[in-house]
């Protein structure tokens, strides 16, 4: 009992100082959950005609995209399903000149058919809110990251507050027992025990993948742990000019290389150069929807020599268990690794962790 006691205590006082912001994570994460399926029906640019001739080349929409947006360049171009938009990425995180736009393309014309601030987008906001409550990223990541530890340790003493002496009891915690005769008190206890004894499973799920996104001392833990051996540190290997012949257009040469095998993946991403020494990035997705199958190809720009790396962020078919399971955690972390039916999982689930925060502050207040 008193071990009990001293939890509960805990429970209380941690659930009163972070509830809030706890709730905000939680509405904001399942507001995003559906964000992809939500612009795609609002956005009517993303998509385009399908058309029997042939795509444009990069070097043919590199240029139109960028006559956009004078004075910024194309970070990455995406060739999608034949009825999708190009898209043209550009982003840049340079203090003083940080922006993040994508001009929608159609791959068969080049015509520019959207253009949108995704940096003040709805669902960046959004987004902004889940990572850091609207604050400034230097005070909001690390506030985020202590109210994940705390949440952390609430489900803990929450598993440990609802788990009944006698095995026999536990039934009556796993439903909702109301008769008419049930009192309001009765009832958001209930609510806040038999939600939260559900709740929390998955909750550690999304904890877990939060704290891999935003620790990269608990990621490369947690990836050792499992069996890991490669980096989980992203680089590019560097481009070292030899006596190769340059070529006019490597992204052109790449791209129809990869694009005349498209019956293998759903999508594929190209990384112009930046700077003289920076290797070309292609990466094929064969799933449309999720990331974690992705083929990460790096290629010298003078002599288009395929270029090894160390990480995990290289091919599908070199990637270990441990790899994978890395590779799999955003998806895993708004549901998208089980389709449509995970991402409503996932949505109704932190509806149901951000109910949480209520019904544990009405509890406190009627007492």
């Amino acid at each position: 009992m008193m071990v009990k006691t001293v939890v509960r205590q805990i429970h209380l006082w941690l659930g009163l100082l972070s509830g809030l912001l706890v709730f905000i994570i939680a509405i904001t994460g399942a507001i995003y959950t559906f964000q992809e399926e939500i612009q795609d029906a609002m956005k009517d640019y993303r998509f385009t005609a399908v058309q029997q001739t042939p795509v444009k080349l990069p070097s043919d929409l590199l240029p139109i995209a960028e006559n956009e947006l004078p004075g910024k360049k194309v970070h990455s171009i995406q060739y999608s399903t034949a009825s999708r938009s190009v898209e043209a990425l550009f982003y840049s995180a340079e203090k003083g000149n940080d922006y993040y736009y994508i001009v929608y393309l159609n791959p068969y014309s080049g015509e520019v058919l959207g253009v949108e601030n995704v940096a003040t987008s709805f669902f960046r906001i959004i987004l902004d809110g889940h990572m850091y409550l609207w604050l400034p990223r230097n005070i909001g990541a690390p506030v985020v990251l202590i109210a994940t530890l705390v949440f952390l340790v609430m489900v803990i003493s929450g598993i440990v507050l609802w788990w009944p002496k006698q095995r026999k009891n536990a039934k009556q915690r796993l439903s909702f027992q109301w008769r008419s005769s049930t009192s309001v008190k009765r009832k958001t206890w209930d609510l806040h025990a038999v939600i939260g004894f559900y709740a929390s499973w998955v909750a550690l799920i999304f904890i877990i993948t939060g704290l891999v996104w935003v620790l990269p001392g608990f990621a490369n833990g947690f990836h050792k742990a499992m069996g890991g051996e490669k980096s989980m540190l992203y680089h590019e290997p560097v481009s070292i000019k030899d006596s190769s012949k340059a070529f006019q257009d490597p992204l052109d040469l790449l791209f129809i290389k990869e694009w005349e095998r498209r019956h293998a993946f759903k999508s594929i991403e190209l990384h112009p150069v930046e700077t003289d020494s920076s290797s070309i990035v292609v990466v094929t997705n064969e799933l449309e929807g999720t990331y974690w199958k992705s083929n990460y190809r790096y290629f010298n720009q003078y002599s288009l020599k395929e270029l090894p790396v160390t990480h995990i962020w290289g091919e599908y078919n070199d990637a270990t268990a441990a790899d994978k399971v890395l590779r799999m955690n955003y998806d895993i972390h708004v549901g998208a690794i089980g389709g449509f039916a995970g991402k409503m999982a996932a949505f109704l689930f932190s509806l149901m962790i951000a109910s949480l925060p209520v019904t544990g502050f009405l509890i406190w207040w009627r007492r």
